[in-house]
Protein backbone atom coordinates (compact mmCIF):
# COMPACT_ATOMS: atom_id res chain seq x y z
CA UNK A 1 0.00 0.00 0.00
CA UNK A 2 1.25 3.54 -0.54
CA UNK A 3 0.19 6.73 0.67
CA UNK A 4 -1.20 9.85 -0.66
CA UNK A 5 -2.04 13.29 0.89
CA UNK A 6 -5.28 14.69 0.88
CA UNK A 7 -7.71 17.09 2.66
CA UNK A 8 -8.80 14.75 4.45
CA UNK A 9 -5.47 13.59 5.68
CA UNK A 10 -3.23 10.30 4.34
CA UNK A 11 -5.13 7.64 2.76
CA UNK A 12 -3.67 4.39 1.66
CA UNK A 13 -3.94 3.00 -1.64
CA UNK A 14 -3.62 0.00 -3.94
CA UNK A 15 -2.34 0.11 -7.40
CA UNK A 16 -2.50 -2.69 -9.97
CA UNK A 17 -1.93 -3.08 -13.70
CA UNK A 18 -1.07 -0.23 -15.68
CA UNK A 19 -3.23 1.45 -18.75
CA UNK A 20 -6.30 3.30 -18.52
CA UNK A 21 -7.08 3.97 -14.65
CA UNK A 22 -10.56 2.52 -12.66
CA UNK A 23 -10.79 3.77 -9.22
CA UNK A 24 -12.72 1.65 -7.27
CA UNK A 25 -14.28 3.23 -3.41
CA UNK A 26 -15.39 1.01 -1.03
CA UNK A 27 -18.66 1.38 1.62
CA UNK A 28 -17.87 2.76 5.00
CA UNK A 29 -16.81 0.39 7.66
CA UNK A 30 -14.72 -1.65 5.03
CA UNK A 31 -11.72 -1.11 2.72
CA UNK A 32 -10.15 -1.74 -0.38
CA UNK A 33 -10.08 -5.73 0.04
CA UNK A 34 -13.73 -5.61 -0.91
CA UNK A 35 -12.34 -5.26 -4.93
CA UNK A 36 -10.38 -7.80 -4.56
CA UNK A 37 -12.19 -10.66 -6.49
CA UNK A 38 -13.56 -7.84 -8.97
CA UNK A 39 -10.04 -6.69 -9.59
CA UNK A 40 -8.84 -10.33 -10.64
CA UNK A 41 -11.48 -9.76 -13.24
CA UNK A 42 -10.68 -7.33 -14.84
CA UNK A 43 -8.70 -7.52 -18.26
CA UNK A 44 -4.95 -6.66 -18.81
CA UNK A 45 -4.73 -3.07 -19.79
CA UNK A 46 -6.68 -1.44 -16.97
CA UNK A 47 -5.40 -0.03 -14.06
CA UNK A 48 -7.26 -0.14 -10.82
CA UNK A 49 -6.58 1.74 -7.77
CA UNK A 50 -8.51 0.98 -4.87
CA UNK A 51 -8.27 2.64 -1.45
CA UNK A 52 -9.14 2.63 2.29
CA UNK A 53 -10.87 6.07 3.90
CA UNK A 54 -9.29 7.92 6.28
CA UNK A 55 -9.23 5.60 9.85
CA UNK A 56 -9.87 2.57 8.04
CA UNK A 57 -7.78 -0.56 6.76
CA UNK A 58 -4.20 0.96 6.62
CA UNK A 59 -5.03 4.60 6.43
CA UNK A 60 -3.97 6.07 10.15
CA UNK A 61 -7.46 8.96 11.58
CA UNK A 62 -7.66 11.46 8.93
CA UNK A 63 -7.18 15.61 9.61
CA UNK A 64 -10.74 16.39 11.25
CA UNK A 65 -13.99 14.86 11.80
CA UNK A 66 -14.95 11.92 8.99
CA UNK A 67 -17.92 12.94 7.11
CA UNK A 68 -19.16 12.20 3.85
CA UNK A 69 -17.63 15.63 2.16
CA UNK A 70 -14.63 14.76 4.05
CA UNK A 71 -14.29 11.30 2.24
CA UNK A 72 -15.43 12.70 -1.17
CA UNK A 73 -12.67 15.19 -0.81
CA UNK A 74 -10.21 12.43 -0.54
CA UNK A 75 -11.63 10.54 -3.35
CA UNK A 76 -11.31 13.69 -5.72
CA UNK A 77 -7.70 14.47 -4.30
CA UNK A 78 -6.62 10.64 -5.30
CA UNK A 79 -8.17 10.99 -8.87
CA UNK A 80 -6.59 14.32 -9.20
CA UNK A 81 -3.07 13.08 -8.53
CA UNK A 82 -3.37 9.86 -10.01
CA UNK A 83 -5.88 9.95 -13.02
CA UNK A 84 -5.47 13.12 -13.85
CA UNK A 85 -6.77 12.65 -17.36
CA UNK A 86 -10.03 10.91 -15.69
CA UNK A 87 -11.13 7.12 -14.85
CA UNK A 88 -13.96 5.63 -14.43
CA UNK A 89 -15.08 6.40 -10.82
CA UNK A 90 -16.49 3.30 -8.99
CA UNK A 91 -18.26 3.59 -5.70
CA UNK A 92 -20.64 1.59 -3.54
CA UNK A 93 -22.81 3.05 -0.79
CA UNK A 94 -20.68 5.99 0.82
CA UNK A 95 -17.98 5.59 -1.64
CA UNK A 96 -21.37 5.70 -4.33
CA UNK A 97 -21.57 9.31 -3.00
CA UNK A 98 -17.89 10.20 -3.24
CA UNK A 99 -18.27 8.77 -6.97
CA UNK A 100 -21.24 10.60 -7.62
CA UNK A 101 -19.89 14.02 -5.98
CA UNK A 102 -17.11 13.93 -8.26
CA UNK A 103 -18.72 13.54 -11.82
CA UNK A 104 -20.90 16.46 -10.74
CA UNK A 105 -18.27 18.85 -9.28
CA UNK A 106 -15.00 17.70 -11.83
CA UNK A 107 -16.77 15.68 -14.71
CA UNK A 108 -12.96 16.24 -16.30
CA UNK A 109 -12.17 13.76 -13.98
CA UNK A 110 -15.12 11.16 -14.28
CA UNK A 111 -14.70 9.34 -17.34
CA UNK A 112 -17.61 6.98 -16.36
CA UNK A 113 -19.31 6.98 -13.26
CA UNK A 114 -20.50 3.26 -11.33
CA UNK A 115 -22.77 3.67 -8.70
CA UNK A 116 -23.00 0.41 -6.63
CA UNK A 117 -25.79 0.82 -3.95
CA UNK A 118 -24.85 4.36 -3.31
CA UNK A 119 -25.54 7.01 -1.00
CA UNK A 120 -26.57 10.78 -1.36
CA UNK A 121 -30.58 9.95 -2.81
CA UNK A 122 -32.23 9.09 0.24
CA UNK A 123 -32.96 12.76 1.85
CA UNK A 124 -33.44 13.43 5.10
CA UNK A 125 -37.25 12.32 6.52
CA UNK A 126 -36.89 11.01 10.21
CA UNK A 127 -36.71 7.60 10.18
CA UNK A 128 -33.61 8.56 8.48
CA UNK A 129 -32.42 11.18 10.82
CA UNK A 130 -33.59 9.12 13.48
CA UNK A 131 -31.51 5.78 12.21
CA UNK A 132 -28.36 7.97 11.65
CA UNK A 133 -28.46 9.29 15.22
CA UNK A 134 -28.28 6.33 16.55
CA UNK A 135 -25.39 5.02 14.58
CA UNK A 136 -23.46 8.37 14.97
CA UNK A 137 -23.23 7.33 18.65
CA UNK A 138 -20.15 4.88 19.22
CA UNK A 139 -21.28 2.57 22.23
CA UNK A 140 -24.35 1.80 20.15
CA UNK A 141 -22.67 1.46 16.77
CA UNK A 142 -20.21 -0.89 18.35
CA UNK A 143 -22.98 -2.91 19.73
CA UNK A 144 -25.16 -2.84 17.04
CA UNK A 145 -22.87 -3.76 13.85
CA UNK A 146 -22.37 -7.62 14.20
CA UNK A 147 -25.95 -7.43 13.54
CA UNK A 148 -26.34 -4.77 11.37
CA UNK A 149 -23.45 -5.86 9.19
CA UNK A 150 -24.93 -9.59 8.66
CA UNK A 151 -28.43 -8.41 7.50
CA UNK A 152 -27.03 -5.98 4.84
CA UNK A 153 -23.99 -8.02 3.73
CA UNK A 154 -26.86 -11.18 2.86
CA UNK A 155 -23.43 -13.46 3.01
CA UNK A 156 -22.80 -16.43 0.77
CA UNK A 157 -19.32 -16.41 -0.43
CA UNK A 158 -16.22 -16.07 1.30
CA UNK A 159 -15.59 -12.69 0.30
CA UNK A 160 -18.99 -11.77 1.39
CA UNK A 161 -17.92 -13.12 5.53
CA UNK A 162 -14.44 -11.37 4.65
CA UNK A 163 -16.02 -8.09 3.71
CA UNK A 164 -18.24 -8.29 7.06
CA UNK A 165 -15.68 -9.49 9.25
CA UNK A 166 -13.87 -6.32 8.09
CA UNK A 167 -16.39 -4.00 8.67
CA UNK A 168 -17.17 -5.63 12.68
CA UNK A 169 -13.10 -5.31 12.88
CA UNK A 170 -13.50 -1.52 12.03
CA UNK A 171 -15.87 -0.87 14.19
CA UNK A 172 -14.45 -2.49 17.37
CA UNK A 173 -12.32 0.02 18.61
CA UNK A 174 -11.22 3.70 17.96
CA UNK A 175 -9.99 5.30 15.58
CA UNK A 176 -12.59 3.18 13.04
CA UNK A 177 -15.15 3.39 15.32
CA UNK A 178 -15.15 6.61 16.09
CA UNK A 179 -14.97 7.43 11.88
CA UNK A 180 -17.52 5.35 10.97
CA UNK A 181 -19.96 6.64 13.76
CA UNK A 182 -19.16 10.31 12.72
CA UNK A 183 -19.48 9.36 9.59
CA UNK A 184 -23.55 8.05 10.40
CA UNK A 185 -23.75 10.65 11.71
CA UNK A 186 -22.93 13.60 8.84
CA UNK A 187 -25.47 11.43 6.48
CA UNK A 188 -28.06 13.62 7.56
CA UNK A 189 -26.29 16.82 6.40
CA UNK A 190 -27.40 18.70 3.66
CA UNK A 191 -24.17 18.26 1.90
CA UNK A 192 -25.49 14.65 1.63
CA UNK A 193 -27.82 15.18 -0.44
CA UNK A 194 -27.24 14.72 -4.50
CA UNK A 195 -30.51 14.62 -6.24
CA UNK A 196 -30.89 18.42 -6.98
CA UNK A 197 -27.91 18.11 -9.31
CA UNK A 198 -28.10 14.54 -10.42
CA UNK A 199 -29.38 15.47 -13.64
CA UNK A 200 -26.65 17.82 -14.67
CA UNK A 201 -24.36 14.14 -14.56
CA UNK A 202 -22.55 14.38 -18.17
CA UNK A 203 -20.71 11.16 -17.83
CA UNK A 204 -21.66 7.84 -19.05
CA UNK A 205 -23.18 6.06 -16.03
CA UNK A 206 -23.80 2.81 -14.95
CA UNK A 207 -26.14 1.98 -11.32
CA UNK A 208 -25.42 -1.12 -10.17
CA UNK A 209 -27.91 -2.68 -7.29
CA UNK A 210 -28.41 -5.54 -4.80
CA UNK A 211 -31.61 -5.96 -5.12
CA UNK A 212 -31.95 -7.70 -1.28
CA UNK A 213 -30.60 -4.80 0.13
CA UNK A 214 -31.96 -3.22 3.18
CA UNK A 215 -29.95 -0.24 3.91
CA UNK A 216 -30.37 1.76 0.49
CA UNK A 217 -33.49 -0.10 -1.05
CA UNK A 218 -33.29 -1.07 -4.98
CA UNK A 219 -36.54 1.95 -5.62
CA UNK A 220 -33.43 4.08 -4.71
CA UNK A 221 -31.22 3.15 -7.58
CA UNK A 222 -33.74 3.21 -9.82
CA UNK A 223 -34.76 6.38 -9.22
CA UNK A 224 -31.01 7.44 -9.98
CA UNK A 225 -30.70 5.64 -12.81
CA UNK A 226 -34.03 7.67 -13.87
CA UNK A 227 -32.36 11.04 -12.47
CA UNK A 228 -29.22 10.44 -14.63
CA UNK A 229 -29.45 11.15 -18.26
CA UNK A 230 -28.64 7.71 -19.96
CA UNK A 231 -27.72 6.11 -16.95
CA UNK A 232 -28.23 1.72 -17.60
CA UNK A 233 -29.80 0.40 -14.10
CA UNK A 234 -28.52 -3.50 -13.70
CA UNK A 235 -29.88 -5.49 -10.44
CA UNK A 236 -27.98 -8.76 -8.83
CA UNK A 237 -29.62 -11.17 -6.84
CA UNK A 238 -27.29 -9.43 -3.33
CA UNK A 239 -27.28 -7.05 -0.19
CA UNK A 240 -25.28 -4.00 -0.21
CA UNK A 241 -22.18 -5.27 -1.67
CA UNK A 242 -22.86 -6.80 -5.26
CA UNK A 243 -19.18 -7.23 -6.10
CA UNK A 244 -18.70 -9.66 -3.16
CA UNK A 245 -21.42 -11.40 -3.44
CA UNK A 246 -21.07 -11.60 -7.50
CA UNK A 247 -18.37 -10.44 -8.62
CA UNK A 248 -18.25 -12.52 -12.08
CA UNK A 249 -21.96 -10.75 -12.26
CA UNK A 250 -20.35 -7.45 -11.57
CA UNK A 251 -17.46 -7.96 -13.97
CA UNK A 252 -19.49 -8.79 -16.98
CA UNK A 253 -21.49 -5.55 -16.91
CA UNK A 254 -18.83 -3.20 -15.60
CA UNK A 255 -15.73 -4.64 -17.78
CA UNK A 256 -17.39 -3.83 -21.26
CA UNK A 257 -19.13 -0.35 -19.73
CA UNK A 258 -15.37 0.76 -18.64
CA UNK A 259 -13.26 -0.68 -21.74
CA UNK A 260 -16.41 1.12 -24.13
CA UNK A 261 -15.89 3.95 -22.19
CA UNK A 262 -12.25 4.30 -22.26
CA UNK A 263 -12.10 2.97 -25.84
CA UNK A 264 -14.07 6.27 -26.90
CA UNK A 265 -12.03 8.42 -24.88
CA UNK A 266 -9.03 7.11 -27.06
CA UNK A 267 -10.59 7.22 -30.56
CA UNK A 268 -8.98 10.47 -32.32
CA UNK A 269 -11.29 13.07 -33.21
CA UNK A 270 -12.51 13.91 -36.67
CA UNK A 271 -10.59 16.28 -39.02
Amino acid sequence: MDMLETPAGPIAYDVRGAGPTVVLLPSGAHDHHDYDELRALLPEGLRSIALDWPAHGASPPGDGPATVTRFADAAQALVEQLAPEGAVVVGNSVGGFSATRLAIRRPDLVRGLVIIDGGGFVGRPPHVRAFCALMSRPGFLRRIYPAFSALYMRARTDADRRSRDAGVATTRRDPGLKAVAELWGSFTSPEHDLRADAAGITAPTLVLWGRRDPVIPRRVGRRIAATIPGARYVEFDTGHVPHTSDPQGVADVLVPFAEAVLAEDREPAMA
